[in-house]
């Protein structure tokens, strides 16, 4: 599976409204076949700091996903709404799905 987490730094005028502005962008995404999840996290040190946890099948998929309509339509739109270039950690990975952290296993 292809793992990419990314950093975005939101105007902060537009901090609020960032589920909003990128949603079309998100439902296009996690509709994809190839897509595993596409989940944003809000940062609680900077709130004008969101995080994006993605996950693809595989190459082809995050091929697709690049080449699709909808993301060349976010790469043209909102860029206007961020501070700074995103900031990502791109890995493949040997697994299909979640790990379990069994340093904070649940018993009982």
């Amino acid at each position: 599976m292809i793992f990419i987490t990314a950093k975005l730094r939101v105007k902060p005028e537009h901090a609020e409204e960032w589920p909003e502005i990128s949603r079309a962008f998100t439902e296009a995404t996690r509709a994809e076949p190839g897509c595993q999840w596409f989940d944003w996290y809000r940062g609680t040190e900077n709130p004008a700091e969101y995080g994006l946890v993605e996950a693809f099948r595989d190459d082809e998929a995050g091929a697709e996903h690049v080449r699709s309509a909808h993301f060349k339509a976010a790469q043209r739109t909102l860029p206007r709404f961020l501070t700074e270039t995103p900031r990502i950690v791109n890995s493949t990975l040997a697994q299909d799905d979640w790990s379990e952290l069994g340093e904070l296993a649940v018993t009982g």
